[in-house]
């Protein structure tokens, strides 16, 4: 394989385009135009259950196998993309299954990969490099699959560790991901997330009216601490705690408290108007392997909108120490997000700093980077 990035043709692996506002979805259409980009939906990391969420995901699939190119997250497409359904089976728990879909894969896609810059956020693309006629494998790596809940974790860790053998370059989008990569890959380079800061700026209402909101925007699932949720409810005299997103098996004592309101997706554009009139936003993620691993994308999002912002205490949050609130404990927590609830504008928090060191944050300067690396050694 080459190591020049002297083509302007991309293959990605990744999330569906559309489903979800991704580091990976950023970073791609910063590029745009610039690259003609082919992007790959895929499934298989979570197994098949019978349940609900997996039955709407299989029906959403066979939509897109049978009506390609006319989904509704790929109704429109950005100049220079192209988004591919390639059939898969949606199972990797053994050696034939991962056969068959490095079979499949390859047959599909061999005539897009060729002579490409393959990127590729999923560890079950492992099996296709070598296989496809690609000039160049990144492995941009957004989380630790191998931990999070509800999928493949042990299958999705060999698979990861097989890829990163594999490929020409590797960048992680935290230090806790780089450093337990680096055994395997010693060039590991580390590309943390970006913002749009004028998507996320909105003017702050004169006065606020109706009950006092503690917002939180993302997917509800098994990662969030519902202890101090549950807490913070339990203290709240006015007043709602707001979840909105995507509801993964979450904890089901969340949706049963009255002052908690679980709304579901939301669309993204209506995000900073709902930041505008919340009066705190929360993001009370439980001390995880997986939770410890991540660099959560809503974060800098949250700090983008000068809203006051309360978390637990992450690996990703430390250095913004003295922009946000962070948690060590649940009575921290609700004593935090209580403070900015009832009026009493809790820490004060330095706004000139913040929007100083969120100004290097841009997804323009992330996509800079990010196509330096590509064509890194």
């Amino acid at each position: 394989m080459q190591n020049a990035f002297d083509a302007n043709d991309l293959l990605v692996f990744s999330d569906d385009w559309g489903r979800h506002p991704s580091s990976c979805q950023h970073l791609i259409r910063e590029l745009l135009p610039r690259h003609r980009v082919t992007w790959v939906n895929t499934i298989a990391m979570r197994p098949p259950r019978i349940d609900l969420l997996t039955a709407r995901r299989g029906a959403e699939k066979v939509l897109q196998w049978c009506t390609p190119g006319r989904s509704a997250s790929t109704a429109s497409l950005p100049d220079g993309l192209t988004v591919k359904n390639p059939m898969m089976w949606p199972w990797i728990q053994s050696r034939s299954t991962r056969a068959l879909n490095r079979r499949l894969l390859t047959r599909q896609l061999e005539s897009d990969a060729r002579d490409r810059t393959i990127i590729t956020t999923l560890p079950i693309t492992a099996d296709l490099v070598g296989r496809l006629p690609a000039k160049r494998w990144v492995y941009y790596c957004v989380d630790d699959f191998s931990v999070w809940p509800g999928l493949s974790g042990e299958i999705l860790h060999e698979m990861e560790n097989e890829l990163i053998k594999k490929v020409d370059c590797v960048i992680a989008v935290s230090d806790h991901l780089v450093d337990s990569i680096r055994p395997h890959a010693p060039n590991v380079h580390l590309l943390t997330h970006g913002v749009d800061l004028d998507f996320w700026h909105c003017d702050q209402p004169t006065h606020q009216t109706g009950e006092p909101v503690a917002l939180f925007w993302g997917v509800v699932d098994r990662r969030m601490e519902a202890d101090w949720l549950l807490a913070l409810a339990d203290s709240m005299q006015s007043g709602k705690i707001v979840l909105a997103g995507p509801q993964q098996d979450p904890d089901p004592r969340l949706m049963e408290h009255p002052n908690i309101e679980g709304i579901g997706p939301v669309p993204m554009t209506d995000l900073p108007r709902m930041a505008a009139a919340a009066q705190v936003l929360i993001m009370p993620y439980a001390d995880l392997p997986v939770t410890r691993a991540m660099q959560p994308l809503k974060f800098k999002e949250y700090m983008a909108t000068g809203r006051p912002v309360v978390t637990s205490n992450l690996p990703a949050v430390r250095p913004w120490s003295e922009c946000v609130n962070i948690a060590n404990s649940e009575v921290e927590f609700v004593n935090l997000t209580l403070s900015y609830l009832q009026g009493s504008q809790g820490n004060a928090i330095d706004q000139h700093l913040l929007q100083a060191q969120l100004k290097s944050e841009a997804w323009e300067q992330k996509a800079s980077e990010f196509r330096n690396l590509l064509s890194s050694e």
